[in-house]
């Protein structure tokens, strides 16, 4: 009798060495675990939007402009701001609003060169310095404004300007008068920045 125990047991092993092998039901417990989440591509993942910002309030003086007038552009048609009595320049001329007591504009060429505030305006700076803010506040929030003394008034008066004034872009300056608080803020181009009188 012939012996066909190898051969029987050779073709167990290659059955057994084909088949998938039997997936095994989790352990207890195990069953309501999530897989998990698969992988979300970084382009499809929704971006959040940024937040706009805010436009400035409407009696904030920036170095774009007050309102509806800003620097290096035309007055604005229909918005308020218009000559009013004399002018003593026709290519300098100087406009005011009624919504914004206290305040004038310089035109030079047709175009707003210089935004002044004055004592009857409650039109303030976005760091909150108006007209009346002390010149240690002025200097807390604008360190390296270069000093020159004030034409008009004794000292301590003076003028505070920004370092970058001369450079052709809008900067700011202050008047301090002699009680060492804020009696007029200017935003423009030089040289108008630096007018003392008006257009002149």
């Amino acid at each position: 009798m012939k012996q066909i125990f190898p051969a029987t047991m050779l073709l167990l092993c290659l059955a057994a060495c084909s088949q998938e092998p039997v997936a095994t039901p989790p352990a207890d417990g195990a069953a309501n675990e999530a897989a998990p989440p698969a992988a979300t591509s970084p382009s499809l993942a929704p971006t959040p939007s940024a937040p706009a910002e805010a436009p400035p309030a409407a009696n904030m003086l920036t170095l774009e402009g007050l309102g509806a007038l800003r620097i290096g552009q035309a007055v604005p048609a229909d918005s308020g701001w218009a000559e009013r009595g004399a002018q003593i320049s026709d290519n300098c001329r100087t406009v005011s609003s009624p919504d914004f007591p206290g305040v004038y504009a310089i035109a030079e060429d047709g175009k707003v060169r210089r935004i002044t505030i004055g004592e009857r305006s409650d039109v303030k700076l976005i760091e909150g310095l108006g007209v009346g803010a002390t010149e240690a506040e002025v200097r807390t929030a604008f360190p390296g404004f270069r000093e020159a003394p004030h034409e008009y008034v004794d000292a301590p008066a003076k003028y505070l300007t920004a370092p970058n004034a001369a450079g052709g872009e809008a900067a700011l300056r202050f008047e301090i008068g002699a009680d060492r608080k804020v009696s007029l803020i200017h935003v423009g181009t030089m040289p108008v920045l630096g007018y003392v009188e008006g257009c002149a």
